[in-house]
């Protein structure tokens, strides 16, 4: 069979001339984006230049529009907002301020433009790319430019990237800026939930999203909201009623607190707006509680990038690039996304159109339509919130009459006590009844076990560490007095939410199974650790907030090292044997190396970096980050590297190193911890139900099939309930970690941003895929 791998080598970006800019609102990660594309560019061959200010600057020309070389972008990756500068420009608007811009851009060479904002500064790129030649043939005419550099620049390629903290794009899983932005929104509900537990407060919180819901839907997720307002899903009529009612239940139950979140552009069903303001006076008017209104404004677009925008724009970056690279005149203008682990190309006014549709149908009051065009992501997020906010009565509950035990297992991974919380909830919106496992499967053997209610895990969403209490314990040496307690509990169903452990303890109580009857009952596992290394799943609960740990450290430490200069660290990481922290952390912090377990590595290539590191010394970034993964060598430990890299560096750079520890395990959950827990658990729970249905015989449950003991992953972009026992030929058991890992491909793209020339497998790039058949897919993206 043919070879048809395609190398990063083989694109040369030579004679071509390349213009970013950023337009629009702007969002955190645009730097990182512009970063990349900077790096990318220059690394192929191609200049890069500097639009500053948006079109505004392409139409003014002059000093707007300068050369950047690779210095130059140097410490933008953790800086929010946008360094080159947006606006909002009606000159290009107009058909005499396109032409100007087109002569800027001629007078450059510049043809390829990478452009980076919302819906509307991509719809003027694509308007501006379809009158290219009529433009320039009126440059002629005026004599403004020769015909042969019109001939030179006859064609404009013209690549999107979404930067938008709103996430109301269609055809992109999540824009630029929506997670840093929900890092923002997260961390006031998190300081306002503790004044608001001393007073016995309401908060009725504001964030923005004038046409989408995505923020106020994901924050609401993401603290265990009682109430969201979303454009999207208008509440019913009366829905005021049932709010206030709500609100009253909640308190009687013991909390001392409500949070009501409302998106800037939320709505009735008749269209009529429904502000912040209206919803605390109705809370005070019918039940008198003590009600505040906080609006976050623009404190949602301010701040640091999170760690996921800034590996998001910087994997765009680079496909923008690719993307310039390879079109030809008849390319259509194109949007690059990332779509679950895979960067996609999808045409520009694809997008644009199904994102004026969801407008469109909301203005036209077809609500359900409205929240399909948003996508399946959008949909699930929805679904899952309302599964978990609308508390049945006791009355209404359907009862199974089954008992599910829910525990945690390994070290503890922020996002548990989430994933605990949802599949309590859901579990007894099911009818189940469910108990609750203190301390893992040693917990288990000694009968640590409780009946959990509704009331039991509120507030759990926004916690860290494991509040059940987790242990490293296997179960096999305790397995007679596991099946014991499933008997006294009579446990119909396992939920297990832990990490490697976790993994292996389902396997143990599955060999178990032909010994103990007791074991032979549904068994569902979710991947929790900070490490991700469980086979069968990309992402595993506590990965994120474990990343942001390491990337707010790093850039804490770049700090001090720019201001000393001449300064080397290395930094440790966690992960047992699995090099994700210390790959994707450094591709989030711009390290100049990750040395990791799986691809080893020897002293040629510490002295290759040192060497790297002494030029760059000589260059205006004088300072140099190495991130190592705890276990990456046995001999090349953190000491050894530390102490080459002084002794070779001698004269040029000093060293420091850095063991980052349990703090990776620590801290309060990010969003996507809080969002990934809470819907993945919320789907175990599901699988658990059907399950105990389909295997329900004679009064009992007895499963002892393989598909009856899972793992949920995700993969790709879909959760996949996976039997433990076919993921055994995927796992190296020696060394924990899953044979094949997704997040390899990125090590070459960190190599390529810290100037490492390197090889790098560019394959699947350049499909271009249609939105419609994206959405047609049968999956379930989370």
């Amino acid at each position: 069979m043919q070879d048809t791998k395609k190398f990063i080598e083989n694109l040369s970006g030579a004679g071509k001339s390349i213009g970013v800019l950023t337009s629009g609102g702007d969002a955190q990660g645009m730097n990182a984006a512009v970063r990349a594309v900077v790096r990318m560019g220059i690394y192929v061959g191609a200049k890069v230049f500097f639009i500053h200010e948006g079109y505004q600057g392409m139409v003014d020309g002059g000093d707007n529009i300068k050369e950047a070389s690779w210095e130059s972008v140097s410490s933008m990756l953790q800086v929010g907002g946008t360094v080159i500068g947006s606006a909002r420009c009606k000159d290009f608007r107009t058909h005499e301020g396109r032409l100007r811009a087109a002569l800027n851009l001629v007078q450059r060479g510049i043809t390829n433009l990478c452009v980076i904002g919302g819906d509307g500064s991509l719809t003027g790129a694509n308007l501006f790319r379809e009158e290219w030649s009529g433009l320039l043939d009126e440059l002629v005419q005026s004599c403004q430019i020769s015909e042969e550099a019109s001939q030179t620049h006859s064609a404009l390629h013209i690549v999107g990237m979404v930067g938008s903290i709103d996430n109301d794009f269609c055809g992109t899983d999540m824009t630029i800026g929506t997670d840093s932005a929900l890092h923002r929104i997260i961390e006031v509900v998190d300081a306002i939930m503790t004044t608001a537990q001393s007073h016995q407060r309401t908060f009725v919180l504001e964030v923005m999203g004038r046409h989408c819901g995505y923020l106020a839907l994901v924050s609401a997720l993401a603290c265990g909201a009682d109430w969201v307002l979303i454009p999207e899903m208008p509440p019913k009529d009366g829905w005021e009623e049932q709010m206030c009612h709500k609100l009253s239940e909640s308190r009687l139950r013991g909390s001392r607190l409500n949070i009501i979140i409302v998106a800037e552009g939320a709505t009735g069903r008749h269209r009529n707006p429904i502000s912040s303001y209206a919803v605390k006076d109705l809370v005070v008017r019918c039940l008198g509680f003590d009600t505040r209104v906080t609006i976050l404004g623009h404190v949602q677009r301010g701040g640091t990038p999170s760690a996921f925008d800034r590996i998001l724009a910087s994997r765009m970056g680079v496909e923008a690039v690719l993307a310039l690279l390879e079109a030809s005149p008849g390319t259509p203008a194109c949007v690059v996304s990332l779509c679950g682990n895979q960067a996609v190309r999808l045409p520009l006014m694809e997008c644009v159109q199904m994102t004026q549709e969801v407008q469109k149908a909301m203005d036209e009051k077809r609500f359900e339509e409205a929240v399909k065009l948003r996508g399946r992501s959008f949909e699930n997020n929805l679904n899952t919130y309302k599964l978990l906010s609308h508390r049945k009565m006791n009355a209404e509950l359907p009862r199974s009459s089954f008992n599910v035990a829910v525990l945690n297992v390994g070290a503890p991974a922020a996002g548990m006590n989430a994933a605990v919380r949802s599949a309590v909830r859901v579990g007894i919106t099911e009818g189940h009844t469910v108990f609750a496992v203190s301390d893992g499967f040693e917990g288990f053997s000694k009968g640590q076990i409780k009946e959990f209610k509704w009331g039991d895990v509120g507030g759990w969403t926004g916690q860290g560490g494991s509040l059940l209490g987790t242990k490293r314990t296997l179960p096999a040496k305790h397995i007679d007095k596991i099946a014991e307690q499933m008997r006294i509990h009579n446990i119909n169903a396992l939920l297990v939410i832990g990490g490697f452990e976790a993994y292996l303890g389902l396997l143990e109580l599955q060999a178990a199974r032909s010994k103990h009857a007791e074991l032979c009952v549904p068994m569902v596992m979710v991947p929790a650790t900070v490490s991700n290394n469980i086979p069968g799943s990309d992402l595993s609960i506590g990965a994120d907030t474990a990343l942001n740990a390491i990337t707010d450290t790093c850039d804490r430490i770049k700090q001090s090292a720019s201001g000393t200069k001449h300064r080397v660290f290395i930094i440790e990481t966690m992960g047992g044997y699995c090099g994700y922290l210390a790959t994707v952390g450094g591709l989030a912090s711009g390290a100049d190396a990750a040395y990791i377990y799986e691809e080893p590595f020897d002293i040629r290539d510490l002295q290759s970096n040192v060497e790297h590191l002494t030029e760059k010394m000589k260059t205006s970034i004088q300072r140099g980050l190495v991130l190592r993964n705890e276990n990456s060598s046995e001999n090349y430990t953190t000491d050894f590297i530390y102490q080459l890299y002084s002794e070779e560096g001698k004269g040029v750079f000093d060293c420091r190193k850095n063991v980052l520890g349990h703090m990776q395990q620590g801290g309060a959950p990010s969003p996507f911890d809080r969002n990934f827990g809470t819907k993945i658990a919320a789907k175990a729970m599901q699988w658990i139900s059907k399950k105990l249905k389909e295997f329900y015989r004679e009064g009992r449950v007895f499963a002892n099939t393989e598909d009856s003991a899972c793992l949920l992953g995700m993969r790709r972009r879909a959760l996949v309930f996976q039997p433990v026992i076919q993921l055994k030929d995927e796992t190296d058991f020696v060394h924990r970690i899953p044979k094949e890992q997704w997040w390899l491909r990125l090590r070459p793209l960190m190599k390529i941003l810290a100037k490492y020339k390197t090889s790098y497998d560019v394959s699947d790039s350049g499909q271009l895929e249609h939105i419609v058949r994206l959405r047609a897919k049968d999956i379930s993206a989370i």
